[in-house]
């Protein structure tokens, strides 16, 4: 069975680039451009292996949104990994519990690495 990630990229290109990336490591992939459309695709969709999250969004923070997915008890046990070009590691630990980080941009294989390291 697939694994299923949703993402929450603002950037078209790095959306489509993520999704691209990991499609190719066989993952069945969900992405939004805001925390609304990935708010309606969580609702209606099926349940996710992992979220992968932007910091900074048009309608919100995704430090804010982690840290809801984490206090969820139908959510909270599933892995959460941030992404940002603006934060560091320890910002987004003190403002929410994501269980791993990467530093935009990011290096390929250690990306592919660390999504795998996290879903399996």
């Amino acid at each position: 069975m697939e694994k299923r990630i949703y993402v929450l990229e603002d950037n078209d290109d790095i959306r489509e680039i993520v999704s691209l990336l990991l499609e190719e490591e066989k993952y069945e992939v969900f992405a939004f451009p805001n925390i609304a459309a990935f708010r309606f695709g969580l609702a209606k969709g099926k349940p996710a292996d992992l979220f992968l999250l932007d910091v900074m969004l048009p309608d919100g923070n995704g430090m804010d949104y982690c840290s809801e997915l984490k206090s969820s008890p139908v959510t909270s046990c599933m892995p959460v990994v941030m992404m940002s070009a603006n934060f560091s590691n320890e910002e987004i630990n003190k403002r929410c519990f994501a269980d791993d980080y990467i530093h935009k941009p990011f290096e390929i294989d250690d990306f592919v690495k660390r999504i795998s390291a996290q879903i399996h």
